[in-house]
Order: C-alpha cells, then structure tokens, then sequence
C-alpha cells in the first residue's frame, strides 16, 4: 500500500504537462493525437464546459473495465488528478490512478476493432474487447463473461 508522500508523487506528477520534455515528468495518463483530436470533436458538439472523466471499477471479462464519460468541470472531487491537455482536461479519482498510472489513450477510427484504446503498462491480462483488464492473480478471480 501506499503511504501518504507516495500519494503525493502521484498527485504531482499527474499535474505536469501532456508530453514528457527532458528533464520534466511524464504525464499520468496521456493521449494521442488522434484520441485528443476525436476528444475536442465530442465535446465541440456538446456545446458546453466539459472535462473528460476516466477511471476504473470492479466488473468485465478481465475483472477490471475501463469508464471514461463527460461531466462538467465543476464536478471534479478536490483529491481528483486533474490533467491538462491543450486546453482538454482529465480527471481522476486517485483509486482509479493507481491502475492506471503511465496509460495511453488512443483512438481509431477503423471499422472493425475502432474507437478507443487503452494502453496500459499496468495490465497483466487484458480481454479481447479491450475494455477490461487484469492487474494481478488476485483479480483474475473476479473475472465475467465477455459481451462486446
């Protein structure tokens, strides 16, 4: 488990800027272009305010899926990491963090296997849908059938 200043290294290093420069720390969780791109695209045509949700809960065919959905900027929690990007903001909740410290999120716009992917170093087991993930043994137990 975590101690405090460790929660803290978290904390800082998910306030830093979207791409990593010499001698800076890279983000906590980082897109691409494309995913950036189709990211401004969706909000555009919300019309409103809004910052990109991203975390973790319990379920999926992996015994941990991914959530991701807009909610406005104001919602954010005071222990949420909040990531900047060109103007797009992240948050996230500082359990779902932990699962997913160092993820990439990309986007493809193909017709089979399109839409969003997550990159994540942290996962030992992924599912064929690319939406749920395993981290340890421990939550392979969890596991569900598969329905995407």
């Amino acid at each position: 488990m975590c101690n405090n200043s460790q929660l803290m290294n978290v904390r800082l290093s998910c306030m830093t800027a979207a791409t990593a420069t010499p001698g800076s720390i890279a983000p906590a969780i980082s897109l691409t272009e494309k995913a950036l791109k189709h990211l401004n695209r969706m909000r555009s045509e919300k019309n409103e305010d809004l910052c990109l949700r991203i975390g973790v809960k319990q379920g999926g065919c992996s015994g941990m899926s991914y959530t991701m959905e807009f909610e406005s900027r104001g919602s954010a929690n005071p222990d949420d990491s909040v990531i900047e990007y060109e103007g797009f903001t992240i948050v996230c909740d500082p359990k779902s963090l932990l699962f997913m410290f160092g993820m990439e999120l990309d986007y493809s716009d193909a017709l089979i296997g399109g839409g969003f992917n997550f990159q994540n170093p942290n996962a030992t087991k992924t599912c064929g849908c690319g939406k749920s993930f395993a981290t340890s043994k421990e939550m392979q137990s969890t596991a569900t059938a598969c329905n995407n």
